[in-house]
């Protein structure tokens, strides 16, 4: 009954907010021991970490601190913390270590996981790594690297089981009982082949265990597969597991023969990296600068800012069109950033979901015209509805009725084009084979200020002058 307690004291407090990762404290603790070179500190403190709390420990260090806490792990390096760091973090590891020590870790490795820690090392290092590697595993990663990057081929692992469909259940366990040392160190599913190694079907391990040996590997085997090939694009292969709820799936060659498989670890990665792709380019930024230097950061970002700043100095041109009107009438450069912001806004938000809808195969040409309308009809609706009420707070506030109707008129016919623009840019987009993600949000900032711009100075300059 104390131990219930205990438990029950447990749930309901702090401690079990996060129940994986590492706390601050441990960082903190860690910091500051090897910064005073208490070294002989450090294994009571990281002592039965799990590999992936270790990266998150090393990734959250100094630099200097990450080096010799992993100077001082190296000896004994569970190769699956390379795995669990951040690129930048393990390429900067991966420095700490000689070409033969790599090469150690890259054997224990399975092959898809090997492959991107391979990726990560030196180019000047590689080939001496590979000169290090037996010729079955140098052959496996050569393999793996003639496949275009962010394909199936290189997320796939070659380790896997396979047996013909002519032998029984008690054949396919002794076989796997006596190769026991040659099998993935996990797997949760075997796949059926026919003499030509041409996938033909799958048995779980659960449906093997529960049939008796004579039972033969045709009679109980899953003939629905869902196989990718080699060269599918990563996002792809991540939408075919999400649409059939899969847990592997064979990967196969031109010729159709099965060469390796993908599991459902590998595809959580694959949506994280998509969605963490996505999200930095929209804003702007290529890659995950998070663990980069200040001046490779600063490096990577100059470019898209500077083509910000040209759309920038383009609204501003449309603003100069007019100055004759916001000289006049002071309330229009008191309001004109209301309008261009409520439309950048609105537009952002159509342009989100439409990206989204894109990267999931969601909106296509079928129902293009559909969505658009949609958005639309959206844009309008809350077009009018602030209209409304910027209308009346601009003629309180300035004491001029025609003034609340001209921003009140600006603002719904820039959020129209706003619900258009945001579904019809990043279409626009992929119809020229370029990323959505990565132009669509200045193209649409820049016709929301434009549009906004011209919409309420225009009217106010044929009105009010």
């Amino acid at each position: 009954m104390t131990h219930q307690t205990d438990m029950d004291e447990g749930t309901n407090g702090l401690e079990t907010e996060r129940s994986y990762g590492v706390d601050e404290s441990l960082v903190r603790t860690c910091e500051i021991a090897l910064s005073a070179g208490r070294i002989d500190e450090l294994d009571g403190l990281i002592d039965g970490l799990h590999a992936s709390d270790l990266a998150d420990l090393l990734e959250a260090l100094s630099s200097d601190s990450r080096r010799i806490l992993f100077d001082h792990v190296r000896d004994r390096l569970d190769p699956e913390l390379l795995t669990h760091l951040d690129d930048v973090v393990r390429e900067d590891v991966l420095e700490q270590l000689e070409p033969a020590e790599v090469a150690a870790v890259i054997t224990e490795l399975d092959t898809d996981d090997a492959i991107d820690v391979f990726e990560d090392v030196a180019v000047a290092d590689q080939a001496s790594v590979l000169a290090r590697l037996s010729p079955s595993d140098r052959a496996l990663v050569e393999q793996a690297l003639s496949y275009p990057e962010d394909s199936a081929g290189r997320l796939m692992q070659h380790e896997l089981v396979t047996v013909p469909k002519d032998w029984s259940v008690g054949n396919s366990i002794d076989y796997m009982r006596a190769r026991a040392a040659d099998l993935p160190r996990d797997f949760y599913e075997i796949y059926v082949v026919d003499d030509d190694r041409h996938p033909v079907g799958t048995i779980p391990l659960s449906r093997l265990m529960r049939n008796q040996r004579d039972v033969r590997i045709d009679d109980i085997m899953l003939t629905d597969l869902r196989s990718a090939y080699v060269e599918m694009d990563q996002e792809e292969a991540a939408l075919m597991f999400r649409q059939y709820a899969l847990l592997s799936a064979p990967v196969v060659n031109e010729r159709g023969q099965l060469v390796g498989v993908i599991t459902a670890d590998d595809i959580v990665h694959v949506i994280h990296e998509e969605a963490e792709e996505d999200i930095l380019r929209l804003g702007g930024v290529r890659e995950d600068d998070f663990y980069e230097a200040v001046l490779d950061t600063t490096r990577a970002r100059f470019s898209w800012l500077l083509v910000n700043l040209g759309t920038a100095i383009i609204a501003s041109l449309v603003i100069g069109l007019f100055d004759a009107a916001i000289e006049q009438v002071v309330a229009l450069a008191i309001l004109m950033p209301i309008v261009a912001s409520m439309g950048g806004n609105a537009g952002t938000q159509t342009l989100t979901v439409a990206v989204r809808a894109l990267a999931m195969k969601e909106l296509t040409a079928a129902n293009a015209a559909r969505i658009m309308g949609k958005e639309v009809v959206v844009g309008g609706i809350n077009g009018l509805l602030f209209a409304l009420m910027i209308g009346l707070v601009a003629w309180l506030w300035f004491g001029e009725p025609v003034i609340g109707l001209i921003i009140g008129a600006a603002m719904m016919f820039n959020l129209l084009i706003a619900g258009f623009a945001g579904v019809t840019i990043p279409l626009a987009l992929e119809r020229m084979r370029i990323d959505p993600a990565v132009g669509s949000a200045v193209v649409l900032t820049t016709i929301t200020d434009v549009v906004g711009f011209v919409s309420f100075l225009g009217l106010a300059a044929i009105v009010l002058l």
